[in-house]
């Protein structure tokens, strides 16, 4: 049983409407339900490691786990850092099923991904969700990078592949672990499907929250060893360090 929503038919089309900001309520004067101010005061992520997007204290310089241990996956590509509000929003998109939320979210993050891509930035040759286990599906009713990836998709004209990627193995919530607990508990928890293709292609992973990045790493490396050239992660926020503010 598909528990996935049918995202087409799940929120409006704001395209056509007056909109209220959804932070501040006030009219958004603009195609997407966010004023000019509360976009501005997002927690925006202009200092990050070069590679895993860990915010630091300035840009342009690679973290001290990038340099010693250099991840499976070539780039993280997140605009914010988790916090304030953007950490309420996605928790309201997540745990309440504010859809227009997250629809919201997707829009700015499809906005931020083509500007990049405008100055240059490789495109990917698809993306690929990242899978949650049945039990939690079934559980949330849906999968948050699931939707993520089916907006991006349209919006940037990239080809999405939602059954690649298998969760076959129920694992303990990542959040609830540390750091190298979240690393055993994704010990085999992924696998490709059969149809997967993913040779030669450059491949683009969604998710919503990149905290120590466990979980990219797992899946790049499962894709990087099927014959993936490059693999990217795409999400909304990434988290500091335990204690970073």
């Amino acid at each position: 049983m598909d528990c996935q929503p049918p995202s087409m038919n799940m929120v409006y089309n704001w395209l056509n409407n007056n909109h209220s900001c959804l932070l501040c309520e006030l009219p958004a004067q603009g195609p997407t339900p966010i004023c000019e101010a509360c976009q501005a005061d997002l927690p925006w992520l202009d200092e990050r490691c070069t590679v895993c997007a860990l915010p630091l204290a300035m840009a342009g310089f690679t973290c001290g786990q990038c340099l010693r241990h250099r991840p499976a996956f070539r780039r993280v590509q997140a605009p914010w850092h988790y916090g304030y509000p953007l950490d309420s929003l996605i928790s309201q998109f997540k745990h309440a099923g504010r859809w227009p939320v997250g629809r919201l979210l997707a829009e700015l993050l499809g906005q931020w991904l083509a500007h990049h891509f405008a100055d240059g930035m490789p495109r990917p040759d698809c993306l690929l969700p990242v899978p949650m286990g049945r039990k939690r599906l079934r559980q949330r009713g849906f999968n948050q990078a699931t939707m993520l990836a089916q907006w991006l998709a349209r919006q940037l004209a990239l080809p999405l592949h939602e059954d690649w990627l298998l969760r076959p193995h129920d694992t303990q919530a990542q959040q609830d672990l540390g750091a190298r607990a979240r690393k055993l508990n994704l010990r085999q928890a992924f696998a490709l499907a059969p149809q997967a293709a993913v040779s030669g292609q450059h491949i683009a992973l969604v998710d919503d929250v990149m905290t120590t990045g466990a979980t990219a790493q797992a899946l790049a490396l499962l894709l990087r060893q099927a014959g993936a050239r490059r693999v990217d992660v795409y999400c909304l926020a990434r988290t500091g360090k335990p204690g970073q503010p």
